[in-house]
């Protein structure tokens, strides 16, 4: 399997990409082509062009949840193979893999919207849609988690912002975060987008869906920003007990809390244009 960042906050050293505060990644197993999330803006198109790879073969586009700098880019991805079915091109139909809530509308504070800005009456006349809470998998050995059981207190941090169902405005709990784990022979590498449900929470409910205790790697934004420092060492001591061969956190990470997450863990660089490969 193999994981190529096309968005993310950073860029490496010598990488000329441009970067924004979100998250895409391109994800290979054998012949099946997989987009988790699509960023915030066009950018992830362009820097795919860029690494040489082609959306026009993909077989999946998964969302991890359906906040801005998750699920903007779909626009921009709509209007490619439009745009390519006015020159002649055939268009492919990949198959949209997320939660049943990736598409409600989202607040936070005073912005009137953070969620999905495309409704998916209008997505399933560009891709098959399966909408679903149990997991769903891509290949024999890629799977997207559904939604996430809650498992630890210390991942509790309360609703973020409010979702407006017909009903009125709710707490949003974010019942539609989740992610991917990929099963290789020595171990799982679970692939998150922000974790708002928690990494630890993510972690668990892919062991138990893959029926595998070893974790090898964990790709992603972990969404310790400012996180308490019960959260931050509780978070250290359960990944410190896999003794993972990376930790690959990125996004919505703060640097403290990478440090921190250092000494638990070998902590890797992330950036646009990161390739990792993972035998089988």
């Amino acid at each position: 399997m193999r994981l190529t960042v096309l968005v993310d906050n950073n860029t490496l050293v010598d990488r000329y990409f441009r970067a924004e505060p979100a998250v895409s990644f391109c994800i290979e197993d054998r012949a099946t082509r997989v987009l988790l999330d699509v960023g915030y803006s066009e950018l992830f198109v362009r820097n795919a062009a860029k690494l040489g790879i082609d959306l026009f073969d993909l077989d999946h586009v998964v969302l991890s949840h359906g906040h801005l700098d998750h699920s903007w880019g779909l626009g921009p991805l709509v209007r490619l193979y439009t745009e390519a079915g006015f020159e002649g091109r055939v268009c492919p139909r990949p198959k949209l893999v997320a939660h049943p809530d990736i598409f409600v509308s989202k607040t936070f504070a005073e912005l009137p919207e953070i969620g999905a800005m495309v409704e998916a009456g209008k997505l399933d006349r560009h891709f098959d849609l399966n909408l679903s809470t149990a997991p769903v998998w891509l290949t024999d050995r890629l799977v997207f988690l559904g939604e996430i059981e809650r498992r630890f207190e210390f991942e509790d941090a309360g609703p973020l912002g409010h979702i407006l169902p017909e009903t009125g405005a709710t707490p949003d709990y974010l019942r539609d975060d989740s992610g991917l784990a990929y099963c290789s022979d020595t171990g799982l590498v679970v692939m998150v987008g922000c974790a708002h449900t928690g990494i630890c929470n993510i972690v668990e409910h892919a062991r138990a869906v893959c029926n595998e205790s070893r974790v090898r790697d964990i790709v992603g934004g972990l969404h310790l920003l400012d996180p308490a420092q019960e959260q931050l060492q509780k978070t250290a001591d359960y990944l410190r007990a896999f003794k993972l061969e990376s930790l690959h956190a990125c996004h919505c990470t703060s640097l403290k809390s990478k440090i921190f997450l250092a000494n638990s863990a070998p902590l890797r660089e992330v950036g646009v244009g990161l390739r990792i490969e993972y035998g089988n």
